[in-house]
């Protein structure tokens, strides 16, 4: 479209885990269509969606039958634009809302726990992300290994406390993608690094305001956590509970799985009596650069959203090296 300008430039440096190589960068920029078009500070997706939004430009809009060239309404655009991303993508896009923003329409759709907007001219065509988009082969932004100051604050802690690797993870117990690290490489993690001493893992909770369950799930764990004397065993025991129970985050079952503990949080949870811990988190995770869950600092280096393990591996390792612990 000839709104859109892309370029692709695989060759140009930045910072990543790696220091063999520096060329694995994709950047597609695409300027505003108009000055008035809010952008995004950082938006951290995977390539896929890149690529996705390339194809459909080069396109000309969403194929396949599903548009046509006259007006079509907000509801179907978004319905039009989440059938082909969610058939062309792993995971899946979540429409967080649709606005009409300068003439066109704009989509908030969530991925990988980022919120990610979208726009699409009144009849159906994609005129792009608004934004630029700079990522590597791993999904971090460009600025990766920066390092940041991060607070343990006085939140739960799964490890040694003399562990020389320090991950703060800022979670969301009802995002889809803080479930996907929960299942497929925290097991791994605990296992290897902090079981074994290396790794203390910090958890700092940054329930996202469109996941309805989310915060009374953090409130509800805060609960536990006080309840049990600031038991750490127990807070984990409870935080495994609502990740792999995500489906099932109501009041409800909040209390029952701390009863099966030994706690009442009735009170606790209705009272919201830890709303003002979990909103410092949130504070604290904005001020640190965190737009999205799952986030981790790792030794104060950012690593963000559901990435492998041997995302995670690569970094500890090159900090347990730096320290003489590998």
């Amino acid at each position: 479209m000839d709104e859109n300008d892309f370029s692709m430039n695989e060759n140009k440096p930045v910072n990543d885990y790696s220091s063999a190589e520096r060329n694995d960068t994709i950047k597609i920029k695409v300027p505003p269509i108009t000055k008035k078009i809010r952008q995004n500070p950082w938006i951290a997706v995977s390539v896929i969606l890149i690529l996705i939004i390339v194809f459909l430009v080069y396109k000309g809009g969403i194929t396949g039958g599903i548009i046509t060239g006259g007006a079509i309404s907000q509801s179907t655009a978004s319905n039009n634009l989440l059938t082909f991303l969610n058939s062309q993508a792993p995971g899946e896009f979540i429409l967080v809302k649709t606005t009409k923003e300068n003439g066109l329409y704009r989509m908030d759709v969530d991925y990988q726990g980022q919120v990610v907007p979208i726009y699409v001219t009144i009849d159906g065509k994609l005129a792009g992300s608004m934004q630029p988009l700079v990522l590597d082969v791993n999904g971090t932004k460009d600025g990766a290994g920066t390092v940041v100051d991060v607070s343990e604050d006085d939140d739960p802690v799964e490890g040694s406390p003399d562990a020389p690797v320090t991950i703060v993870e800022f979670s969301d117990y009802e995002c889809p993608f803080c479930g996907k690290f929960y299942t497929e490489t925290y097991g791994q993690l605990k296992k290897d690094y902090i079981d074994t001493g290396k790794v203390k893992l910090v958890f700092r909770d940054f329930p996202l305001s469109f996941h309805p369950t989310a915060m009374p799930a953090a409130l509800a764990a805060q609960c536990v956590y006080d309840a049990s004397g600031n038991d750490n065993n127990v807070y984990f025991e409870y935080h495994n509970k609502l990740f792999e129970n995500q489906q099932s985050l109501t009041d409800e079952n909040l209390k029952k799985w701390a009863s099966d503990l030994g706690y009442d949080i009735s009170d606790c949870l209705d009272n919201k009596e830890f709303e003002s811990e979990v909103n410092k988190d949130l504070a604290d995770g904005q001020a640190y650069g965190v737009s999205g869950t799952p986030a981790f600092f790792v030794n104060g280096e950012l690593i963000e959203g559901a990435v492998p393990y041997a995302n995670f591996k690569q970094v500890i390792d090159a900090q347990l090296a730096a320290v003489g612990s590998a």
